[in-house]
């Protein structure tokens, strides 16, 4: 369901957001504030009801800050304390622990290729309020050539296109676009900030996936954009060398998974324990003595428990690698967040596909919309194919070959 519309194009007013000083506070304010989206995100889920409200306490929480490195005013937290916001926020609501993930990415892409100026005038900017949404992904072609295009003439530079899958867009100040440009000969992608009210800029809501529905995945339209200098980011030259902007994304994928499963995970304990029938056959007169129903719930906690450990293990690596980017730190952390993103998939899909079968019929009853869980991480899982991390975990352990060098891996 979807209403199609184009969106204004005037951004919400943003506001100082809270200071957190380090990743112990972190947890905290996502723990607090994850009771409170958690009440109506059946709700939201349901009638596609866009979380405006959340997202401003969220913002306001100084919880989209936390990236931001100490030396530039922020926090600075560990990706093992991105990767727990993001998983606890997840276990509440799914598609709004998605929507700040691409602000994350674009703050990544700051740190390892911006230039002093871009780092100090975005961070600040993030640090008063501003979010960041995504126009990254095109549809319609098969061949993953980049057809948004950063021109310029004799009057400056314009970016013309059209992208799709813009998670957060909707909800942004700046929408980090990915455009391409030839230059001598030679085709040079980047990463343009544009202010969501720019001239030319149309956001249409018209993102219908059955998952993660109030993501803002939609259309962002670029007619003729004129953009600035200072914010164009060089983007093809931070994978040219090992740099640390795919590893982290994929964390932060991994961790959406991960947070979904686990509540998927709480809510089937609770239906067992308050609605729940023992099958027939087990003698017993409660569903949690049912012993093949105690087998099935230990067997998605412990998926969830290995994949939350993995992504403890690979975020560790991604924090080593950011202080040392080299082709061996960056691939040892590449190949361990690929681990941990196959475990997350299988264990979150796990948990979305045991609430119902450990629950029973009446799990399925359409007022306690229990399959958004299920929904939302099969959306989700969806963003890259964990077969292709099987084989590039294969070829790095067998034969030592490095993964390439993206953002999906």
């Amino acid at each position: 369901m979807t209403n199609a519309a184009s969106v204004s194009s005037v951004a919400p007013s943003p506001r100082r957001p809270a200071s957190i000083a380090g990743d112990e506070e972190a947890i905290e304010v996502a723990t607090l504030l994850a009771d409170e989206f958690a009440v109506g995100a059946s709700d939201r889920d349901r009638d596609r009801l866009l979380p405006w409200n959340e997202l401003e306490a969220f913002t306001a929480s100084g919880l989209w800050g936390i990236t931001v490195p100490r030396a530039y005013g922020g926090p600075g937290v560990s990706n093992r304390t991105l990767a727990q916001v993001i998983a606890i926020i997840g276990a509440a609501d799914g598609s709004l622990s998605q929507i700040p993930q691409n602000h994350y990415y674009a703050l990544e892409v700051l740190r390892v290729g911006g230039s002093e100026e871009q780092k100090r005038f975005f961070y600040d900017r993030v640090l008063e309020g501003d979010r960041f949404g995504n126009a990254l992904a095109e549809v319609g072609q098969r061949d993953f050539t980049r057809r948004t295009r950063l021109v310029g003439d004799g009057s400056g530079a314009f970016v013309e296109g059209r992208k799709f899958y813009c998670t957060g867009a909707l909800y942004a100040h700046w929408i980090p676009t990915l455009a391409v440009a030839d230059e001598d000969g030679k085709r040079t992608s980047y990463l343009v900030f544009i202010p969501r009210n720019a001239p030319g800029v149309t956001i249409t809501d018209d993102w219908d996936g059955f998952g993660q529905r109030v993501t803002g995945s939609g259309s962002v339209e670029f007619e003729h954009v004129q953009v600035e200098p200072e914010w164009i980011v060089p983007f093809q030259a931070s994978f040219d060398r090992p740099t640390t902007i795919g590893p982290q994304a994929q964390l932060m994928h991994a961790a959406i998974d991960l947070g979904i499963g686990q509540g998927a995970y709480r809510e089937m304990l609770r239906f067992i324990k308050e609605r729940s029938r023992p099958w027939i056959d087990a003698k017993v007169e409660r569903a949690v003595d049912d012993p093949l129903t105690l087998y099935g719930v230990g067997e998605v906690k412990l998926r969830l428990r290995a994949a939350e450990a993995l992504l403890g293990r690979a975020a560790a690596l991604v924090d080593a690698a950011q202080r040392d980017m080299t082709e061996e730190t960056v691939a040892a952390a590449s190949i361990a967040v690929a681990e941990a993103k196959i475990l997350s998939t299988k264990a979150g899909l796990l948990a979305g596909t045991k609430l119902f079968e450990l629950s029973g019929t009446s799990s399925t009853l359409s007022e306690d919309n229990l399959d958004r869980y299920w929904r939302n991480v099969r959306t989700h899982t969806l963003h890259d194919p964990v077969r292709w991390k099987y084989q590039a975990i294969g070829s790095y352990y067998l034969g030592g070959k490095l993964p390439p060098r993206h953002g999906a891996i």
